[in-house]
């Protein structure tokens, strides 16, 4: 059977686009302290381990199956006619598979995180969708990376109680001047906040 091509982020929009209203999941996937095998392996082996993930991504999910690389060390998966949950039980078998069988040579804090949001669940639209996929993913980094997670909608804390208006504004600003989330850009600097402050922990 062939292995489904890696779309590049406008393809994959359409191939979502081309679902209509049907049930699916879409997961959301990067790499746990990419940046840090990049800055002391390499942009080479940062690129092997990208493509150890797409062998891994295409192999491992279901026919029909749709896979678009949408950033730099970020995935995302269309899962049709699957449900939330069935899809955290494939995704914890990918997990688990890259932690296995990954390059020795890699560090150990190497792993995959994923968000999964479903419709019409969680969104019927690809932008909420894939906000909730994004913010479950963000979750999955709180909790300890390596893991994956289903969006789990939260009246009760708002980011107005973490944040100052301000700032939220300017979050809103880069967000859309970037073209990327804000659950994407907070991800990031949670994640520079974690390198940053390394030797503490």
């Amino acid at each position: 059977m062939a292995r489904p091509d890696i779309l590049s982020r406008n393809p994959f929009e359409d191939a979502f686009a081309r679902f209509g209203s049907a049930p699916l999941t879409l997961a959301v996937l990067d790499l746990d302290h990419f940046k840090t095998l990049n800055d002391t392996l390499g942009h080479t082996e940062g690129d092997r381990v990208l493509r150890a993930v797409e062998r891994l991504l295409s192999g491992s999910l279901p026919s029909g199956s749709i896979i678009g690389r949408i950033g730099g060390d970020e995935y995302a998966v269309i899962l049709p006619e699957s449900a939330a949950e069935t899809a955290l039980i494939l995704f914890d078998e990918v997990i688990r598979h890259f932690h296995i069988h990954r390059d020795p040579h890699w560090p150990r804090s190497l792993g995959l995180s994923v968000g999964l949001a479903s419709r019409p669940a969680h969104a019927s639209e690809y932008a909420e969708l894939y906000r909730a996929a994004d913010e479950a993913l963000l979750r999955a980094k709180r909790e300890g990376r390596g893991r994956a997670c289903i969006f789990v909608e939260s009246k009760m804390v708002l980011k107005s109680n973490y944040y100052p208006k301000s700032q939220l504004e300017r979050l809103s600003k880069l967000s859309g001047a970037l073209s990327r989330t804000e659950a994407s850009l907070l991800r990031e600097a949670l994640d520079d906040l974690v390198e940053r402050y390394r030797a503490e922990l």
